[in-house]
């Protein structure tokens, strides 16, 4: 909740975003409400082994150059 409080604060405050805080919250949200990046599967996927965290870091890494690239458009 903490980030909304800021990103409201910056709005009110006239602040503009660049594109890369402006793709950084969009890669978080995301990542956030879909676990994007997360190793654990859910109940019934058991097939794949867990990502280690150099992976899971690649993983958001790509997440955040494919969010520079929507907001670029």
């Amino acid at each position: 909740m903490t980030d909304e409080k800021d990103t409201t604060a910056a709005a009110a405050s006239g602040a503009k975003a660049t594109k890369e805080e402006v793709a950084l919250e969009l890669m978080k949200f995301i990542a956030g409400t879909t676990g994007y990046g997360k190793g654990s599967g859910g109940a019934g996927f058991g097939g794949k082994a867990p990502k280690t965290p150099d992976e899971q870091v690649d993983a958001l890494l790509q997440l955040y150059e494919r969010c520079r690239a929507a907001v670029a458009k």
